[in-house]
């Protein structure tokens, strides 16, 4: 019997072929080509998946060849085990050609097992692609009623192939008589495990359909994220509809993280088309959050971007990333905490510039000023409420305290900037100094404060840095550093730079 293949049908999708063309789908072997899939013209004269071309050809000579396009199949295989994330949250490709979902606990959503299945066939069918679907106990007892059963069949019944063993040790069985996994099943185990190898061993295969042996979908989640769904009794192509979807499943998914003790830290929108495609919008929050009404804002000025396209029928919010979030008291008021408010404005400007232009001080370990801190993700790398800095306009970076004792300016340029320095010797203190075309005349001075290079990091013949506090005729302080000394045997004379600006 001729089913239709997947890389039949898109192909024939792609070039809108009529129905009786006689054509194969050929790829290069060892010893030629070989076909992949035929049509069911070139079936009917002779051609089947798995013959060499010349072979093929001796029987149906005029046979047509399209190459066999192996990406292109694999792609739309793993875009469709993503839209049939509708029915279950665990899916996994299987094999070239299907998918497999972990279905327990999710049936009753859809009228049982066989409201389940017709929902699936009817959905692929939307899309002009050809459904065998079975429900089992085990997936390869699934995997084989869905390729080689029918409505009526039981296990014993169907061939050996359906133990998906190799056709090395497919034809083996037949060679011995063992046509049927009944008849299989009914031969002492010993003698089995002795005529095949460990890595093929039809053992295995039965015990793996029998549910004897684990046989676990790949990456397999120790526990769901939470999610809520909403499916439409109709396709709706009202591109209004995303934004009335996300604020019907705000509400659950938070009773949801409630009930788990969790706070989201991810959300996405995904809206499912019956066209086979998936529009799928997302944010992150500072801190976590079970908080519906805020779930909401981050997400609605995003929604526009979801295209209905010939219409949507389906939605789910999922909490993609959570952290522990026990239950708490913001305020003894009822105001929210001043850290929590501050968070979600963060969020809120998070998603409307983008995450790269909210960003956070970050002290790092170092000893030099401009590596003793820099700038982290607001959001993304975790927002903790900090004590607020001033920034210069031109893109300086706030510097952290050193402690009592260490007077370090309050706010530190992303690069010292080269200066021109009046002094009286050589090794003496500056009196007057050049920066951005306006002179100071220096008043009072403080240091030096001496900083080595850090040898573990820079090059051999980096110089030492003596930074000086100066403040000028007008009140303005500056932080200025003389980089080398005369005689160092590392470069010529010394060169001044400012470096940071109190108050």
């Amino acid at each position: 019997m001729w089913w239709p293949s997947l890389p039949i049908e898109r192909w024939r999708r792609a070039s809108n072929s009529a129905p009786e063309v006689a054509v194969a789908l050929v790829e290069e072997g060892p010893h030629g080509q070989r076909i992949v899939a035929v049509t069911r013209a070139a079936a009917d004269g002779g051609a089947r998946p798995g013959m060499r071309l010349t072979d093929a050809r001796a029987l149906f000579p005029g046979l047509g060849t399209v190459a066999w396009d192996a990406a292109g199949d694999a792609a739309l295989v793993a875009k469709l085990a993503r839209w049939a994330g509708r029915w279950s949250p665990l899916v996994e490709i299987d094999g070239a050609d299907g998918v497999r979902m972990e279905v327990m606990g999710v049936a009753h959503l859809f009228g049982g097992e066989a409201g389940l299945v017709e929902e699936i066939e009817r959905g692929f069918a939307g899309m002009a692609l050809t459904t065998r679907v079975a429900v089992a106990g085990t997936a390869g007892a699934a995997w084989a009623l869905a390729r080689f059963g029918g409505a009526d069949d039981d296990l014993a019944g169907l061939p050996v192939a359906a133990l998906r063993l190799s056709p090395e040790a497919n034809h083996t069985l037949n060679r011995l008589g063992l046509k049927t996994i009944g008849a299989l099943a009914g031969v002492p185990r010993r003698s089995l495990a002795r005529r095949f190898r460990e890595a093929d061993n039809p053992i295995d295969a039965l015990d793996r359909l029998m549910g004897r042996m684990a046989e676990p979908l790949t990456g397999h989640a120790v526990e769901v994220a939470p999610r809520s769904v909403i499916r439409l009794a109709e396709p709706v192509d009202d591109p209004g509809v995303a934004g009335q979807a996300l604020a019907k499943l705000a509400g659950p998914l938070a009773a949801e993280l409630a009930a788990r003790r969790l706070g989201a830290r991810r959300i996405a929108l995904t809206a499912w088309r019956v066209d086979g495609e998936v529009g799928e919008v997302e944010a992150e929050t500072s801190l976590p959050t079970r908080d519906a009404a805020h779930l909401v804002r981050l997400l609605a000025e995003r929604v526009g971007a979801i295209d209905p396209g010939f219409g949507i029928d389906a939605f789910a919010l999922t909490a993609t990333w959570c952290e522990p979030l026990a239950a708490g008291q913001d305020a003894l008021i009822g105001e929210p905490a001043r850290e929590l408010e501050l968070a979600r404005l963060v969020d809120r400007l998070t998603v409307r510039l983008g995450a790269e232009r909210v960003r956070r001080p970050e002290a790092r370990e170092s000893h030099l000023p401009e590596r003793a801190s820099g700038w982290l993700g607001a959001v993304s790398g975790g927002y903790v409420p900090s004590p607020s800095h001033s920034a210069l306009p031109n893109g300086s970076l706030p510097l952290p305290q050193r402690g009592e004792g260490q007077n370090r300016p309050q706010r530190l340029l992303d690069r010292p900037e080269a200066i021109g320095v009046v002094y009286a010797t050589p090794e003496g203190v500056p009196r007057r100094f050049t920066w951005r075309r306006r002179v100071h005349d220096i008043l009072r001075v403080e240091g030096p404060e001496r900083i080595a290079p850090e040898w573990w990091r820079q090059p051999g013949g980096t110089r030492l840095r003596d930074y000086y506090r100066v403040e000028d005729d007008g009140g303005r302080r500056f932080w200025i550093f003389r980089e080398g000394v005369i005689g160092d045997g590392r470069g010529g004379a010394p060169e001044w730079y400012v470096h940071g600006v109190f108050g």
